[in-house]
């Protein structure tokens, strides 16, 4: 499934604990809490996407190299610079919108299923 540039979706994101900085991502790179990285359940690894605060308006731009998150409801996992750059540390969770910068063009192998119980779009 292709993801144009300009798609957007929302939804609650929160940010990688501590315990996950230097383990191994979906696409295989190690995992840093400090690099401007994200975790999405299907968007292809190397896609670039611009998180937004509803409330704020506060702006990252982020590049997807993991799967996930896996809690319902939840449509990206940052990393905590990331997630130091909206202002979310505090507050462990914000509602965001994520738009597709630039389509990554790595597989979009290892997908998860996507859960119906949030307002995010399909992907």
């Amino acid at each position: 499934m292709a993801h144009e540039s300009g798609a957007t979706a929302t939804g609650m994101a929160s940010y990688y604990a501590d315990k996950f900085d230097g383990r191994t991502t979906a696409n295989g790179e190690t995992f840093d809490n400090n690099a401007y990285t994200a975790a999405h359940r299907t968007l292809p690894f190397g896609t670039r996407v611009r998180v937004t605060r509803t409330d704020t308006g506060d702006q990252v731009t982020v590049r997807i190299n993991d799967r996930g998150p896996f809690v319902d409801g939840r449509i990206i996992d940052l990393s905590q610079r990331a997630a130091r750059d909206i202002d979310m540390l505090a507050d462990g969770l914000a509602e965001v919108r994520i738009e597709v910068v630039d389509e990554g063009d790595e597989s979009p192998s290892d997908e998860a299923p996507a859960d119906d119980d949030s307002d995010a779009t399909s992907w």
